[in-house]
């Protein structure tokens, strides 16, 4: 298991060529300690795992990995289903002008068609998502103030890279000198 900087996996996950629709993930704070854990997979690309803090309000710091190759019938429960009331999506930024002017246009342009149709949250937040050429987005189950159950199991199953995860993000809070509050 390689320990990596959170917005590697993210990078990895943005330069997948993978049904950018099919993710989901589970997040909540923290079991033991200042800051986050996110999960979040995919059926064919596997499960990653990353803990993250707040350094400051303008900087998140944090490490992850790759727990499973893919989503197994084992897996598979403990991640939201399209039911789940949250969404998530992973931005990339244009490249330069004239990929941030084609995409704003798409995106004014599926707001558009929304605006002049009924039409639910769900598809609209799916347009949005493939106007903005998201390479991953769906389901979330978050609880700001807590943990949700799933997130719990996804820790037990994955026991040693919480562990390693955790006690890298602690270092990381004791080198930046982060206690309880930002710095």
């Amino acid at each position: 298991m390689r320990v990596r900087n959170w917005r590697e996996i993210l990078a990895d996950v943005a330069s997948d060529s993978t049904d950018p629709d099919g993710w989901r993930a589970v997040a909540g704070s923290r079991r033991d300690g200042l800051g986050e854990d996110l999960y979040f997979g995919h059926p064919s690309v596997g499960v990653y795992q990353l803990k993250t803090y707040a350094k400051n309000p303008r900087e998140l710091r944090g490490v992850g990995t790759r727990v499973a190759r893919k989503v197994d019938d084992e897996l598979d429960p403990l991640l939201p289903d399209d039911d789940s009331p949250g969404r998530f999506a992973v931005r990339s930024p244009p490249e330069d002008e004239a990929e941030a002017k084609t995409m704003a246009t798409r995106l004014e342009e599926t707001l558009k068609v929304h605006a002049e149709a009924p039409t639910d949250p769900d598809h609209l937040f799916e347009d949005v998502m493939e106007a903005v050429d998201s390479p991953a987005f769906g389901p979330m189950d978050y609880e700001f103030d807590g943990r949700p159950d799933d997130l719990d199991e996804l820790s037990d199953t994955f026991e040693e890279a919480e562990r390693l995860l955790s006690s890298e993000l602690d270092d990381l809070i004791e080198d930046d000198d982060v206690g309880r509050g930002f710095q």
